[in-house]
């Protein structure tokens, strides 16, 4: 069902059930404001967010007005980079609803419209939650989606399943926070972080005065870039995002600090935690808490744009040495799908 048809049902009072059709595709000519200084697009643009958030918007409760918060972006592999001046279209798709949540698939793909050369730039999945525009405290009900097969629903609820155990288990390590190390050697975890403060104002915001999810997410993303180019000394750029999850939202007028560091390196690839503290205190006082927390991976490049090795982490805390491990198991495990993968698609 189009986003239009959908839109023109709700105005119209219908109690339709949303399916799990592709919804149009949005173009968007990519803007220098959004690039690194490389003129590459910066792995997560502020709009790739913004258009799929509509969605589940119009299509989650036909009888109270709601606003969709994002809740969780899943493990984003960027395929290839993207320049200033091509146009990306964005393509979204709701694939599974649960009671309060909706997972949406999103596509995007680049084309310069000079040659008019086309390429797949990456692939997402985002979980949102339906607000009421009442109270923005309260989470609606999803109406269900219909599914082609009983395998499409099983293998959602799979997901949502996986998805929010990890939440549950990432909401155990927010206690960490990042202090300054003085005088620290290359290529050491106190070496590399950085941190980014930010008062948000209202261009960050929603229409209720909370911060866009792609907003923090590009910010994340140019802290995390800090860390990996302080560590390599090269170029770099973003090539996956661990998920992403939303902890609390984020209100008009906070202070945030994006801070990040270091976790794991291999040969060709860096692994650097990202996590965002909120400091409400204009119209809300109240106690800093852990608002977004992420897994950035990042490889160094040469200036003709091949990769090179990228120095060992030098681990010298027990806490450093356990991240590492914590880093390295995931690496491998991300490793281990991505070749069942190729060896499924094979034999296909």
């Amino acid at each position: 069902m189009s986003q239009r048809r959908l839109w023109r049902q709700l105005q119209a009072g219908k109690e339709a059930q949303p399916s799990a059709d592709k919804a149009e595709v949005e173009v968007l000519e990519l803007r220098a404001a959004w690039a690194s200084p490389r003129e590459i697009l910066h792995g997560v643009p502020p709009s790739c967010t913004a258009w799929p958030r509509l969605l589940p918007s119009l299509s989650c409760h036909p009888q109270e007005p709601c606003v969709a918060a994002l809740a969780r972006v899943e493990r984003t592999d960027f395929l290839s980079p993207v320049c200033i001046g091509e146009v990306a279209n964005v393509s979204a798709e709701i694939t599974y609803t649960s009671r309060h949540s909706v997972e949406v698939q999103v596509n995007v793909m680049s084309e310069n419209i000079l040659t008019g050369a086309k390429k797949v730039t990456n692939k997402a999945t985002l979980w949102y939650v339906p607000l009421s525009l009442k109270n923005v405290n309260k989470v609606l009900e999803v109406p269900p989606i219909q599914y082609a097969r009983k395998e499409q629903e099983d293998e959602g609820r799979k997901r949502y399943e996986e998805q929010k155990l990890d939440r549950l288990e990432t909401k155990q390590r927010n206690g960490d926070v990042i202090f300054p190390v003085i005088n620290p050697e290359p290529h050491t975890v106190g070496y590399s972080q950085s941190s980014l403060i930010h008062l948000v104002g209202p261009s960050d915001c929603t229409l209720l005065g909370f911060v866009h999810g792609g907003v923090t997410m590009k910010l994340m993303d140019e802290v995390a870039g800090i860390v990996a180019a302080r560590h390599c000394k090269t170029n770099i750029v973003t090539a996956s995002v661990d998920a992403i999850n939303f902890h609390e939202k984020i209100k008009k007028g906070s202070v945030i600090t994006i801070s990040g560091r270091m976790t794991f390196t291999s040969n060709k690839s860096m692994e650097i935690e990202v996590f965002v503290d909120a400091d409400p205190f204009v119209d809300e006082p109240r106690e800093r808490y852990r608002a977004v927390s992420a897994f950035f991976t990042y490889v160094s490049l040469s200036r003709e744009g091949k990769p090179l090795p990228v120095p060992q982490l030098l681990t010298e805390t027990e806490d450093e040495k356990r991240r590492f491990e914590e880093g390295k198991g995931r690496y491998l495990q991300t490793k281990a799908k991505r070749q069942a993968q190729v060896q499924q698609a094979a034999r296909q």
